[in-house]
């Protein structure tokens, strides 16, 4: 069995229109019943068409207001007078043989899918052509905000490593001289001088160099 357009040519029914639908069963002898399933998957008897033919829609009644049911030669037609909104979803005609029902294939009825046109946005704003690299001057106001990342990233990698530098060098210096001035012999001098003097300067410079490295990369 079969259920379609009689358009062969209709992918959409229009909002308003006469929609005329044909059903093609295995077997022209018995009627054939018209149903609908809408969106939500829920089914919609709309009329039976007798061999006859006659027509009988829902309570039984001969008429409807918004359908008409007739047969013409092996096709049971189906009009629906004006397809409206509540009108969309698959229509289906069964068939009862030898008590036994056959259902047709589908046909889908829905409005043409409408695509919103995205709204006109206005130009992108023109970007300055020229594109600083110093991130320590970037900002929208080269005069406040350019100075303040400037001094954020001085602190964090300069006057910070700095400072440790300092705490490091007076502990150093300290312990030094504490110690030193107990020692008894000349290499036990000199072995705490290598400790707490060179080893810290050996660090010293090398948080230092770190310190200048990470500063040329960010500020590049």
């Amino acid at each position: 069995m079969e259920a379609r357009f009689l358009n062969k040519n209709m992918k959409h029914p229009q909002e308003g229109q006469r929609l005329e639908l044909e059903c093609l069963p295995y077997n022209s002898d018995t009627g054939v019943s018209w149903i609908r399933q809408d969106k939500d998957g829920k089914h919609h008897f709309i009329v039976y068409i007798s061999t006859l033919p006659r027509s009988t829609f829902p309570r039984n009644e001969k008429e409807s207001s918004e359908f008409e049911g007739s047969k013409q030669g092996n096709s049971f037609r189906l009009v629906v007078k004006n397809f409206r909104a509540q009108d969309q979803g698959t229509y289906f005609c069964i068939a009862n043989v030898n008590q036994v029902l056959y259902f047709s294939s589908g046909q889908p009825a829905f409005f043409p899918a409408t695509t919103t046109a995205a709204p006109t946005t206005a130009a992108a704003t023109t970007q300055s052509s020229h594109i600083t690299k110093d991130i320590c001057v970037q900002s929208s106001d080269p005069g406040a905000s350019g100075e303040n990342i400037l001094n954020l990233y001085c602190e964090i990698f300069i006057w910070a490593p700095l400072a440790g530098v300092c705490l490091v060098l007076l502990v150093a210096l300290i312990v030094t001289i504490v110690l030193c001035q107990r020692a008894s012999g000349e290499n036990i001098l000199n072995l705490y001088c290598e400790i707490f003097i060179w080893a810290p300067l050996a660090g010293v410079c090398l948080v230092l160099l770190v310190a200048l490295i990470v500063t040329i990369v960010l500020c590049q």
